[in-house]
């Protein structure tokens, strides 16, 4: 513990005012989610997540990451139950009424999911698609929604902007269709972006360019980020903090450097080992 600071006279000085911490913007607390038939599928998480913080959740298939970011913005499949807390800038998700989850969905949680082509409207041309978010929360209209479409557009880093705004989704590539997503993700500056194993569908070149993206509008923004991925070098490279989950259930939690490098609980060792082994393996061919 570190001394009292001392005055000329050698007395003790009082102590100088303490900044309080930023509450935080994303407070999970005890969360379960449940099957009809009472199976635990989330079984008494928590975390929390401050403003501009980098949390990483990691974890194999099936471990519950995926469906804790769905019960961030009460997006949960229909026939699964949850309990437990879940603040998003102070308002209480689980049991809100939709209005309230519409005015969080976007300005203050958004939502990068692991598969473009599905998320994206396969009917709808990606111009309108980005065009939403914009109108619906910051009320853009003709000429201006226009040129703030290109925009975000341009902020990804995509192409011949003007060709992209008109082309249906499934007339560019995989990389270009998670950067459309990200920017529709973007368009309603929110607070906390969420993504959901991003780059999982796309090559390892793409990959690369898509996470560097990711860093830098976080970074450039000042957005909180939760990232969710089974890839503990992809974690590692883009947060600061990480809980590593395990049939439904946070089994680590701390610092990322010190979680990979330092492993306390026998799963994570395992995921860490089987990961070393992919990268030794990766450098002998």
């Amino acid at each position: 513990m570190n001394a009292s600071p001392a005055s000329a006279d050698g007395s003790a000085m009082p102590a100088g005012p303490t900044t309080p911490a930023a509450p935080a913007l994303l407070e999970i607390d005890g969360l379960t989610v449940r099957t009809p038939d009472g199976t635990a599928l989330v079984d008494g998480l928590g975390f929390s997540i401050r403003p501009g913080a980098r949390l990483g959740l990691i974890g194999e298939s099936g471990s519950g990451k995926s469906l804790t970011s769905l019960a961030v913005t009460a997006l949960l499949p229909s026939a699964l139950q949850s309990s437990g807390s879940v603040l998003l800038d102070g308002v209480q998700v689980i049991g809100a009424a939709e209005q309230a989850l519409r005015r969080l969905r976007g300005p203050v949680a958004s939502i990068v999911f692991q598969e473009p082509l599905t998320a994206l409207d396969p009917l709808m041309r990606l111009g309108k698609q980005v065009a939403e978010p914009l109108n619906r929360h910051r009320g853009l209209r003709g000429v201006e929604l226009r040129a703030a479409v290109l925009d975000a557009l341009r902020d990804v880093a995509l192409p011949d902007v003007e060709r992209i705004a008109n082309a249906y989704p499934h007339e560019i590539s995989g990389g270009q269709r998670q950067r459309v997503a990200i920017a529709i993700a973007l368009a309603s500056s929110p607070k906390l972006l969420i993504a959901d194993e991003p780059t999982t569908a796309l090559d390892v070149t793409v990959q690369a360019e898509v996470l560097a993206l990711l860093d830098r509008l976080v970074r450039e923004r000042g957005m909180a980020l939760l990232f969710i991925s089974h890839d503990l070098a992809v974690v590692s490279s883009l947060v600061d903090d990480v809980v590593v989950m395990q049939a439904g259930r946070a089994v680590e939690h701390g610092p990322v450097r010190q979680v990979l490098s330092a492993p306390r609980h026998p799963y994570t060792t395992a995921l860490v080992a089987s990961a070393r082994a992919l990268d030794d393996a990766l450098e002998e061919r």
